[in-house]
């Protein structure tokens, strides 16, 4: 008998490169099948609220609220070294001016908005917007500077914007561990055993992307919005790596100094519930 579950990421390359095969049949899928929904993760993050869809990516900004509603797979994250959200801003703009400055986030429970957060904890007007609006809202006057992600990191020159923090590079120079940024969570009453099913089968997914790397060029190029093809390569290769197969032990400890870090500062609850699909 299969089992259906609804399955949620986003249209983004990484995310799109990663799930194809699990998407197009190219893998055993051991019983279970899966109604597809892709979205901007922040919609995601808000969608977990009410826990609307079994499997889902979720920023590790939102994790840190739904813990007792959700599980981390440890495959499936993205995470790395040089892959953080930047600040932009017009010229003119320096990090100290940021306390006074309207900052527009992509969602206020993104991972984003919580580094900007521990970077810069004084700011007290954040703009939320789509992330792709960001940039052309700074380079506009709408807001003083941006917390760019995805793609943007490639593109804002070409909005006449300059860089005035990485906070991958930050917290990488403060922790000495890679960014935390998203991952893939299991709502937590399904149980550990379908838990550990789907697990098995995004690791499966993603090993398979990575012995496959063209044939997903169609599906990504589908989602990838207005993307040029060599911002959609960068994109994959800075966000899919051997820490989306498996965390690990690095990719664990960093998730948990960010965690750390974020309930200290009382961006996290502090009875948050345990962090793995299979921790009890």
């Amino acid at each position: 008998m299969t089992t259906r579950l609804s399955l949620a990421y986003s249209p983004c390359p990484n995310d799109t490169f990663l799930f194809y095969a699990l998407a197009h049949g190219r893998i055993d899928l051991s019983g279970l099948a899966f109604d597809i929904r892709l979205e901007d993760v922040e919609t995601l993050n808000r969608a977990a609220e009410q826990g609307r869809f079994a499997v889902s990516k979720l920023s590790f900004g939102a994790l840190g609220h739904l813990r007792q509603t959700y599980g981390l797979l440890r495959s499936g994250a993205a995470l790395g070294r040089g892959c953080g959200p930047l600040i932009v801003a017009r010229p003119g703009i320096e990090p100290d001016h940021l306390a006074s400055a309207a900052v527009a986030v992509p969602g206020l429970w993104t991972t984003a908005r919580l580094l900007l957060g521990l970077y810069a904890p004084r700011i007290r007007e954040l703009k939320p917007m789509p992330f792709d609006r960001i940039m052309p809202a700074v380079a506009g006057g709408a807001v003083d500077a941006g917390v760019i992600i995805h793609e943007g990191r490639f593109t804002y020159p070409e909005y006449g914007l300059i860089k005035i923090a990485d906070l991958g590079q930050w917290w990488e120079q403060r922790t000495g561990l890679p960014i935390p940024l998203g991952g893939i969570a299991v709502r937590r009453d399904l149980g550990t055993d379908l838990a550990g099913r789907i697990e098995r089968i995004i690791r499966k997914s993603v090993s398979w992307a990575f012995d496959h790397p063209g044939e997903a060029e169609g599906y990504i190029r589908d989602h990838a919005q207005e993307m040029a093809p060599e911002v959609v390569r960068q994109h994959i290769a800075l966000y899919v790596n051997d820490h989306t197969l498996d965390l690990g032990r690095e990719g664990e400890e960093a998730v948990a100094t960010l965690f750390a870090e974020a309930r200290s500062k009382g961006f996290f609850p502090e009875n948050s519930g345990p962090l793995f699909s299979n921790d009890v």
